[in-house]
């Protein structure tokens, strides 16, 4: 039998070299200039800023559908009478949304959408007290309106500068949503820049969230962690009706350049150049001779407009404004429309592979006027497929365009060839191939001559809206 103490031994032994043997445990460091800790409440900044966003009503009397398609017919009357005086009465709508106090003496920043139409319009604070509201100004096309309430020394929250705002930022939602009560939610900046074309919301510029926002939380505030105003939530991007991590806040700044026009003057003025745009492709760059994809592409020009009269043409592509390079379209767009009225702008402008420098002076735009909207890109393809035939005045008004429309009418799409691919349809007008003009088969064809290893370049006229396609013969 062992010795007792000989086993205590052999297994302190056998411990000991267990432990020895295990490998070293070690944990990663955060990288250099990057908190590894986090705040544990966002509570002291919740209760500085929560009680400056409010909770808005808005009533719209609406006449209730007929039931009975003849019911006003005096034939039908005889024989039953008139409605009911309760079914004669207007039935009301009640929207709720949010809303943020950007002045101590009761001025309201919140949606178009959520006042929109509305006859009452009433405000509930954080403190349960409730005010009456009036519409100050509206601008459906930012989304944004200004109400005002009969009250003083108000908490406010202060409006911080969003283009300083990252991706990547950590952000707190606040407003009331499904009409629960005010609620706080957290996430990051998730993007910049944003548009989606959910609403009549025509000037957008989203910063995009996954801050949980849902119906009721329109108009209000989504802030930094510095307790400024960087965004009023705006929209959400949902497969199910509910949040699902995409939500979109309108940028502060530009809510404070309407903010301040609607409480001057009730409305928003903007500038106005009079050229229709769209994206500079890789194909149309290499179609046009360019090396790069930097600026915008005109693809109309509005007869007596401010471009027209400063000698902006049709295939121009901008790359920068004031000195400002040019990301994209709707930063164009944005930019064009935020600069007032008679202003002077400078543009860089890229013309048969050449610089050149353009100065215009911006007129304003109109009520139901074109702004500068990039045009709808029909997709890229390869060989051309497609027959056309001469423009007669008798086609052009079969198609609702001028008699003198010229060019060269699509009769027919081979359905599996490029052009369609490329979007090309019945009734499309080609006016340019390859920026040269064509009336004829003949013209046509010597313009795609001239193409080589690159797109073909189409200068197209839809209904009347104009647009560059490109087609490369190479594929397909």
């Amino acid at each position: 039998m062992p010795n007792r103490k000989a086993v205590a031994v052999i297994a302190a032994l056998s411990l000991a070299a267990c432990q020895r043997s295990q490998p070293k445990v070690t944990y990663a460091s955060a990288p250099p200039n990057i908190s590894s800790t986090a705040p544990q409440s966002y509570a002291p900044l919740v209760s500085r800023v929560a009680p400056a966003v409010v909770t808005v009503h808005a009533a719209l009397r609406v006449r209730p559908a007929q039931q009975f398609p003849f019911q006003n017919e005096p034939f039908f009357q005889w024989f039953f009478g008139n409605p009911s005086s309760s079914q004669q009465q207007q039935e009301v709508e009640h929207a709720l949304g949010s809303g943020v106090l950007v002045r101590g003496d009761g001025y309201i920043l919140t949606n178009h959408h959520v006042i929109d139409g509305a006859e009452k319009i009433s405000v509930d604070l954080s403190n349960n007290r409730s005010f009456p509201a009036k519409l100050v100004g509206s601008d459906p096309l930012s989304d944004l309106a200004v109400l005002k309430i009969d009250a003083s020394n108000l908490p406010t929250l202060a409006l911080g500068d969003s283009d300083k705002v990252q991706v990547g930022d950590v952000c707190l939602a606040i407003g009331n949503p499904l009409g629960v009560g005010e609620t706080v939610t957290n996430g990051i900046i998730s993007a910049k820049g944003r548009t989606t074309g959910l609403s009549n919301g025509s000037f957008e510029d989203f910063l995009q969230t996954d801050a949980p926002i849902n119906q009721g939380n329109s108009g209000g505030a989504l802030i930094n962690t510095t307790a400024e105003l960087i965004g009023i939530n705006s929209q959400i991007l949902s497969t199910t009706g509910g949040f699902i991590g995409i939500g979109f806040a309108i940028p502060s700044n530009m809510a404070r350049s309407v903010m301040d026009q609607l409480i001057k003057s009730g409305k928003v003025t903007r500038g106005h150049l009079g050229v229709g745009i769209q994206p500079l492709t890789s194909s149309l760059s290499s179609s046009l001779g360019l090396s790069d994809t930097n600026g915008v592409l005109i693809n109309s020009v509005e007869a007596n407009g401010p471009a027209e009269k400063a000698g902006i043409k049709v295939g121009d592509v901008i790359t920068a404004l004031n000195g400002k390079p040019i990301a994209d379209a709707n930063t164009f767009r944005n930019a064009i429309a935020s600069t007032p009225p008679g202003s002077d702008i400078t543009l860089m402008v890229k013309r048969d592979g050449k610089d050149m420098q353009i100065r215009a002076k911006l007129d304003e735009l109109k009520p139901n006027q074109p702004h500068n909207e990039p045009s709808p890109q029909p997709a890229t393809g390869g060989k051309l497929g497609l027959s056309v035939e001469p423009m007669t005045p008798r086609i052009a008004s079969q198609l609702n365009l001028p008699p003198n429309t010229p060019g060269l009418v699509v009769v027919s799409v081979d359905p599996m060839g490029p052009a369609a691919n490329a979007g090309l349809q019945t009734g499309d007008v080609i006016e340019e191939v390859n920026r040269r003009p064509v009336k004829s088969i003949n013209d046509m064809q010597s313009a795609l001559s001239q193409s080589g290893s690159r797109p073909v370049l189409l200068f197209i006229n839809r209904g009347g809206q104009t647009v560059f396609v490109t087609i490369n013969p190479q594929a397909g």
